[in-house]
């Protein structure tokens, strides 16, 4: 075969793959879309992505399964999106802890940001100061106030190590220039049963962790990790008016693996911010103190990257390892 014959071959062949690509993309989506939730059913993220699944599907045109694979933090259902193939009918409904700062505190099999393509946020919830109802603190600067006269004898917990909450904590330590000493519990029910039982003083709370410990009346909220305080959690100071700059809030969002098509990237962005705005959504989340709130892809690139920088200093300073 003459070279000017090969040439010619390898050019055809570039042209009908630059054909097929886009056509792939405009017949998406053709079949049901998985969407990996890498935790346990039941648990926050679980919640979440199941309250837009259905809207998620009307935007798509196609049903929409969840499917929870647990472990390693995280680890074990991001990296199978991180594997899975490029076409957009895989997809890791993540976090900020396995979408964004796992591999600061263990070696993971995947890279947060080589290895993804953000679609978009769907939520955000700040995290809460919440301590027994009956401690003798009313604020956040009375709390700092009462935890250095305690000199190390208080207790914070977590809903695991190297967890969200886990990390505000230090962060808060680091933050107060105090010293509570780290509880790790084995998710949300654990610490809601230690903190109602006396066995911790303080935890860093989601919204939908904590609405079980305040319904009790036996827990009171003291601050919200936002820079203000926010509607999200009405009511509640900022944790910033006594800790400027302080701030820590968990998003979840959906994350493609990397060499997905951009065509596919924008049709699943538009679904996501269809499902989002929608305004049964919105009620759904604020009743669980939660925001709802979508994002461009390269928004929530950015976002991923920033955390990172916000919480690897907090990380090593604190030697986390999970």
């Amino acid at each position: 075969m003459t070279q000017s014959r090969i040439l010619r071959r390898h050019a055809l062949a570039l042209a009908l793959l630059a054909v097929a690509l886009p056509a792939a993309a405009q017949t998406y989506p053709s079949k049901p879309i998985r969407v990996i939730v890498p935790y346990a059913a039941g648990g926050s993220t679980d919640q979440l992505a199941r309250a837009v699944q259905q809207p998620l599907a009307e935007a798509l045109g196609q049903p929409v399964i969840i499917d929870n694979r647990p472990g390693a933090g995280g680890a074990i259902g991001t990296d199978m999106v991180a594997k899975a193939a490029p076409d957009g009918y895989t997809l890791v409904f993540g976090n900020s802890g396995p979408s964004a700062l796992l591999s600061l505190m263990r070696k993971t099999p995947y890279d947060e940001v080589r290895d993804f393509r953000p679609i978009s946020t769907v939520a955000f919830t700040p995290m809460i100061l919440a301590v027994p109802a009956d401690l003798p603190a009313g604020s956040v600067q009375e709390f700092v106030a009462y935890v250095k006269k305690q000199d190390g004898k208080l207790n914070i917990g977590s809903v695991g190590n190297g967890s969200f909450s886990h990390l505000t904590s230090e962060y808060f330590n680091t933050a107060a220039g105090i010293r509570l000493v780290h509880v790790p519990y084995n998710g949300g029910a654990p610490l809601t049963t230690a903190m109602l039982g006396g066995q911790v003083q303080a935890s860093f709370v989601t919204g939908l962790d904590g609405a079980t410990m305040l319904a009790t009346g036996k827990v009171k909220y003291l601050g919200v990790s936002t820079l203000k305080a926010t509607p999200v959690v009405p009511g509640v100071p900022a944790i910033a008016d006594a800790l400027p700059g302080f701030k820590s809030a968990a998003w979840f969002g959906l994350l493609a693996p990397k060499g997905t098509p951009d065509e596919i990237v924008q049709k699943l962005n538009a679904a996501v911010v269809a499902a989002v705005a929608r305004p049964e959504i919105h009620k759904l989340f604020t009743g669980r103190n939660v925001e709802a709130r979508s994002s461009t892809p390269a928004e929530m690139e950015n976002l991923i990257k920033d955390e990172i920088q916000q919480w690897k200093p907090v990380i090593q300073g604190a030697r986390i390892e999970m």
